[in-house]
Order: structure tokens, then C-alpha cells, then sequence
């Protein structure tokens, strides 16, 4: 084993030595790709070449701004050869939030101390703002553009930082989690140990999950590195606009592993008409995870009896809980049993922040088990004092393990609030163990507090989401002066598709929802234009930003993106690129 062995650069190399498996691309044809680990070095050399005559040295980091495509693989892996650190940022997904997207990359950028910003040519004709207002020294390129030159040999070793992702900025502004080599091949390591090869299976995984989020990027195409073993990856917008071509995938290509978040499974169980499964067998899937925000049982209820016609298997729903700051997984439920879930008395929760078992499913609250934690991971939920609570109490989630972040790059104070001298993570969630295993009941800063209860936004959103013609819903507590206490507010996008009677109708429709499931009776209710609540990266909605802004009266849909309008600001990019490149090259130039 050589000094680099514990490297995701190791890691590339022996799958390029092996030459066995690779990645697989789907477009929305359901066209494939197929790049084998061999392949994905070779480009991947060239890019590390190019970084390095254009001056990268060591440990600086370069910002790469892809879809899932050919080009983010050997940008990506390019950076790790040329001994670059990976600072990943989500590409323009809304364009009716341009402005608000160019604000959020460039801060990116800025956090990362990007010396340079890959992109493909689309996202390089857009982005030109965030650029402008960043100012990387090497300015924004595609791979194409790099210098041609031989890659250099480097002396990467497990504790040099490996990547940076940014945190989902649900509660705060998305901030730059530094992962090391060793903390993400650990966290590789632990996750292909659930599921070895036998004579009988070869394990493979389908993903739409975006790989600028760890979910796609660690869990599926650095999981498939590691093996080394085939991964086959669609576009996550391809997934949205047709979620059937995640079912069909796994049926074409026998996948035994692949995951979602919860909203997806929600998705696929509305969207996927009858006719797009013809000749569809789900039979293969054995781990189906559903992680990365609340889980509904019901939603896993309704997708295993969707699709059980097609082959699927109740058991092979497997609830997990992890973060960006453990470089993804810190629990999993067991595998090939069905998932768990325990109905607990709502007054013992909200007023004493005890789990009792209810008496009857009317009055209890159902949570789903998140399983039991990963090998070498600890886990501790605590009082405010910072003392371990006893099994059965609510307090904040701490978790202890071999894949833990180094730190958010740049930001000590951040860092030590939620990292402890003993190597305790602060995850922000509150939650209980009960018979050892974990059931979260919220985050910290997203409590509702009313009448002196705390009650989780999750739930009430839930059921205002039933209400009909309602899309999706954020709850938020907050002070009203005029009833001199806290107040339950709730924001309610309608569906497109919604007529104009249910509109008028849904917020008496939501009111009633929210009281039926919860007992809980909002104060105001606001219908919103779809796609009208900000949300993170990866599709959260960010509840407290959502509260600013209606308060300050700019909670306002997207704008339309007509011809003219991308035209606009597809001419303002370029502007601000070009004004960009002027003020980097004079700023070399005094530098010289």
C-alpha cells in the first residue's frame, strides 16, 4: 500500500489498473454512454495536466459548476489528480431566480478561495455574474479550454483535504464543509460493507441524485470507484420532469441499490402512469434508501403498494439519517426487513419532550425508526446542559464517527460551535433513541413554539399538503404584537393545475388538514404561486428565509423565463464575464 492508498486518487487508479466497471449516462431518451474507469482516467490526466501549467498547485481549490455529465467526471477527477481540492456548486437550475442563483455562487466561490471556476459552456454563458462579482483568479473555463500538457505526479495522502461540498442552508447560509481524503473513503468503505458481491448478486446502483450533493456523489459514483463496479447516473432534472425513467433503469440494468429523498418516492408514487412500466421488473432492487429530509410512512407505505405489481418489495425500503458534515451516512435501519416505524402520544412530545407509546393511532404522532448507527459511528442526544439524556428524551443530536468533516473551510468559529474537542458533531436535529435505535423529530431552529409546546413543522406541513390543489407547504412560528404571543403561520404553494374554486377554497382546506392530524389550529394562512417558497440546493424548502422575506413583503413566484428575459440575462453574464476578465488580466499584469 502506497502513501496514497487511504486517496480517492488511489482509488481511480486501481479501477483504471482493473479495468472492471465504469459510469454509465442516461439522458432523457433513455440514451446511454457508457464511460469505463479506464476512460474516466485518461480524461480525467488531461484536465490535471491542463490545471497544472496553468499554475494549480497543491491543496488549491477549483470550483466546478457541471450537470451530471462526462465533462463533471473528468473535471472532477482531474482536479483530485492534479492534488486540487473539488469545491462542488449546484449549476442554474431555476432560471426565473437567476439573479438570486448568481448572488449564491459567487458567495460560493468567494468561500471556497476558488482560484479557478470549470464549467461547461451552457452553465459558463449564464453564471457570468457570479464570476464578475467573485473575481477567481483564473477566471471560469471549460475543459476545453485548459492548456494541453502532460499531468505531473503529485503526493496527495489521506489527510490532505479531498473536497469541499457546501451544507444544505436550510436554517443558515450554505457554508463550505471541508471533507478529507480519509473521511470520504471511509465513508465509501462503510457503505459498499452493506452490500458485498456474492456468487449469486454483483451489486450495481442507479442515481438521478445531483453529484454536487454527497447523496449522488459519495453514496453512488465514489461508492461505484471504490468497488470498482458500475454506476449508472441520470440528469436529477430528467428525474423531475419524468420520474418513470428512475424505475425503468433499475429494471433495464438489474440495479440492487439506489435512493431518494423522501419527496421522491412521493413523486414517483403520483407521476408514473401504468403504461410507462410496460415490461418494467423492480424484482432486483434489494436496498431502496430514502434519506436527507423527513420521512413520511406514509409515503413508503404508498410507493411499496404502487409498485409491488411490478415486483417490488415492502423490505427493501430502507430509512437512513445522515448530513454533509459525516460526508453522508450516520445511520442505517436494517437491511431486508421491513421498515419500522412507532406511533408516539403527541402531549408527552410537545409539552415534556418524553416519547410514550400512544395508546391508539388517533392521538399518537408516527415516526419512522432511522435505524441504528454505521460501524465506528457513536451517537448521544443531549439536554441544553450538554449532559446525555436517558433513552425516550428529546434533545439535540450529537454524533461521533470515522467520517466526519474537518471543518467549514475558512470559518473557525462556525467549526467549533458545532465541533466539540472530543470530536463530537453538533447536527442541529433533535431527536430520541428509543431501543437503540434513532427517530428525529425536528430541527433545532425549526420548532414550532406555540402556547408553550414545541411541535414539529414537518407534521403540519404533511397535512396541509393533503389538502386539495396544495403543492407543497412551509410552517413557521413566529411573534405576532397583536396577539401578544407566538403565532402559527403557514405558507401553502397551490398546484398549477388547481382550479380557481379550490384555490379560493384551500385555505379553509389547509386549516381543516392541520387540525385533523395535528390539533393545531393556524393563525394565517398564505396561498403562494408554485414554486414561489425558497428552497436549498437540493430541493429543501428553507423555512426561515421564507418567513423574511414574506415579512418583509418580497416572498414573490419567479419570473417567467421567456425568450427575451433568458436573452437578458444570458447578455448580462456575458458583459460581466468579459468586464470580469479585463479586471483579472490588468490585476496580473500589476502584479508582474
Amino acid at each position: 500500500m502506497t502513501e496514497r492508498g487511504g486517496t480517492l486518487v488511489a482509488l481511480l487508479e486501481r479501477a483504471a489498473a482493473l479495468d472492471r466497471g465504469g459510469v454509465r449516462l442516461l439522458d432523457r431518451r433513455e440514451a446511454e454512454t457508457f464511460l469505463p474507469w479506464p476512460e474516466i482516467h485518461r480524461r480525467a490526466l488531461a484536465v490535471a495536466g491542463g490545471l497544472q501549467e496553468l499554475g494549480i498547485a497543491p491543496r488549491e481549490r477549483v470550483a466546478l459548476v457541471y450537470p451530471t455529465s462526462d465533462e463533471f467526471l473528468a473535471g472532477f477527477f482531474g482536479v483530485l489528480l492534479a492534488d486540487a481540492v473539488s469545491a462542488l456548486l449546484y449549476p442554474p437550475l431555476r432560471l426565473g431566480r437567476l439573479a438570486e442563483y448568481q448572488r449564491q455562487a459567487a458567495r460560493q466561490i468567494r468561500l471556497a478561495g476558488a482560484r479557478i471556476v470549470l464549467a461547461d459552456r451552457a452553465v459558463g454563458r449564464i453564471i457570468g455574474e457570479a464570476i464578475a462579482a467573485a473575481e477567481p483568479a483564473l477566471g471560469c473555463r471549460t475543459l476545453a479550454e485548459l492548456p494541453e500538457a502532460p499531468a505531473r505526479p503529485v503526493g496527495v495522502g489521506p489527510e490532505d483535504l479531498g473536497l469541499l461540498q457546501f451544507s444544505s442552508g436550510t436554517t443558515v447560509e450554505p457554508r463550505p464543509v471541508a471533507l478529507t481524503h480519509r473521511a470520504v473513503v471511509a465513508q465509501v468503505r462503510l457503505l459498499n460493507a452493506f452490500w458485498p458481491d456474492t456468487e449469486e448478486v454483483t451489486h450495481s446502483g442507479v442515481s438521478w441524485l445531483p453529484l454536487y450533493h454527497d447523496m449522488g456523489l459519495i453514496g453512488f459514483l465514489l461508492c461505484a470507484l471504490e468497488r470498482p463496479a458500475v454506476v449508472t447516473l441520470l440528469p436529477p432534472q430528467a428525474f423531475v420532469a419524468r420520474p418513470a425513467l428512475w424505475l425503468r433503469a433499475i429494471s433495464r440494468y438489474r440495479a440492487t441499490v439506489s435512493a431518494a429523498p423522501n419527496f421522491a418516492y412521493a413523486l414517483a408514487t403520483t407521476r408514473i402512469a401504468d403504461e410507462e412500466l410496460e415490461g418494467v421488473d423492480l424484482s432486483s432492487w434489494q436496498v431502496a434508501l430514502d434519506g436527507a429530509e423527513p420521512i413520511s410512512a406514509a409515503v413508503l407505505r404508498g410507493f411499496a403498494a404502487r409498485f409491488a405489481p411490478w415486483g417490488f418489495r415492502r423490505e427493501a425500503l430502507t430509512p437512513v439519517y445522515g448530513l454533509a458534515e459525516a460526508a453522508l451516512a450516520v445511520t442505517f435501519s436494517e437491511l431486508g426487513t421491513p421498515f419500522r416505524t412507532r406511533r408516539f402520544a403527541r402531549a408527552p412530545l410537545a409539552e415534556q419532550g418524553r416519547a410514550v407509546i400512544a395508546r391508539s393511532d388517533d392521538e399518537g404522532r408516527e415516526l419512522v425508526s432511522l435505524g441504528r448507527p454505521l460501524p465506528g459511528f457513536a451517537l448521544e442526544v443531549r439536554e441544553a446542559s450538554g449532559r446525555p439524556h436517558p433513552e425516550g428524551r428529546i434533545g439535540r443530536l450529537f454524533v461521533r464517527g470515522p467520517s466526519l468533516f474537518s471543518g467549514y473551510l475558512g470559518q473557525p468559529e462556525p467549526t467549533a460551535e458545532a465541533l466539540d474537542a472530543d470530536g463530537w458533531l453538533d447536527t442541529g436535529d433533535l431527536g430520541f433513541l428509543w431501543r437503540g435505535e434513532l427517530y428525529l423529530t425536528g430541527r433545532a431552529k425549526e420548532v414550532l413554539i406555540l402556547r408553550g409546546r414545541n411541535h414539529a413543522p414537518e407534521e403540519v406541513e404533511e397535512a396541509a399538503r393533503r389538502a386539495p390543489g396544495a403543492r407543497a407547504a412551509a410552517a413557521v412560528s413566529h411573534w405576532r404584537q397583536d396577539l401578544d404571543r407566538e403565532a402559527l403561520l403557514i405558507l401553502v404553494e397551490r398546484r398549477r393545475s388547481a382550479s380557481p374554486e379550490a384555490v379560493a377554497a384551500l385555505p379553509d382546506a389547509v386549516a381543516a388538514q392541520v387540525l385533523a392530524a395535528t390539533g393545531l389550529a393556524a393563525d394565517r394562512i398564505e396561498v403562494l404561486a408554485p414554486h414561489t417558497l425558497p428552497r436549498t440546493s437540493s430541493g429543501k424548502v428553507r423555512r426561515g428565509e421564507a418567513l423574511r422575506l414574506l415579512l418583509a413583503g418580497e416572498l414573490v413566484p419567479p419570473q417567467p423565463v421567456t425568450p427575451r428575459v433568458l436573452g437578458a440575462a444570458l447578455r448580462r453574464s456575458a458583459r460581466a464575464g468579459r468586464r470580469g476578465e479585463r479586471e483579472m488580466a490588468g490585476g496580473r499584469r500589476r502584479e508582474s
